[in-house]
């Protein structure tokens, strides 16, 4: 009979080295300097990604796969557009402010993109969307570049981003609840990290 013996450092846990959790949002002074410096890279395609990533609040899957139909009606961009979420087949509806409809609009001018292609088609093959990793990568460079640690972040943090300053500034998860498509609300709380002490801001601002 043969023992095996496994030397204690052959096998390591997946996390080891990685942060785990919640990637946290991006503050509005971040947002800007992303935006900047983008502007003044002249990435017209990223700015276009970016913005609508933070208007949208769509997840990484469902943004990607947008089309220019989507988010455009004839040659003009919608103030608002719905799309179905591939993780629950529900519909969400989002807005699209005034900077991201300017972005958008030279990002399609720019590329030539036709009406029923993808918003954000792939530079190898053009009748494929980007990759959700290829997304991915975009937002390590832009976080890099403004300073932050890329470790830290994820395509998740833009999806969180508009959301929790919504909830900051109004403390209404009913809205936000609806604005990131959540059916139920407690998925809505355990996305924003909600905790006692807010609960108790909350509580502490009603007069009886």
């Amino acid at each position: 009979m043969k023992l095996f013996f496994q030397h204690e450092n052959s096998h390591q846990p997946w996390n080891k080295g990685k942060l785990i959790g919640q990637k946290p949002p991006l503050k509005l002074k971040e947002i800007w300097a992303i935006r900047i410096r983008l502007q003044l890279k002249a990435s017209v395609r990223d700015l276009a990604l970016f913005n609508l990533a933070i208007d949208s609040k769509l997840r990484a899957c469902d943004l990607v796969k947008l089309k220019v139909s989507d988010v455009c009606d004839g040659s003009e961009v919608k103030h608002r557009a719905s799309v179905l979420q591939q993780k629950t087949g529900n519909p969400v509806r989002f807005e699209i402010s005034k900077q991201a409809r300017e972005s958008i609009l030279k990002w399609i001018t720019k590329s030539g993109l036709g009406n029923s292609g993808y918003l954000f088609p792939s530079r190898v093959d053009r009748n494929r969307h980007l990759s959700t990793r290829q997304y991915a990568r975009a937002l390590k460079s832009w976080i890099s570049d403004i300073g932050l640690d890329p470790s830290r972040y994820g395509t998740h943090s833009l999806r969180r981003t508009k959301a929790s300053l919504i909830y900051k500034q109004t403390k209404n998860l009913r809205v936000v609840q609806l604005l990131l498509g959540h059916s139920k609300m407690e998925s809505t709380v355990r996305y924003l990290g909600i905790d006692v002490d807010d609960a108790l801001e909350v509580a502490e601002q009603l007069e009886i």
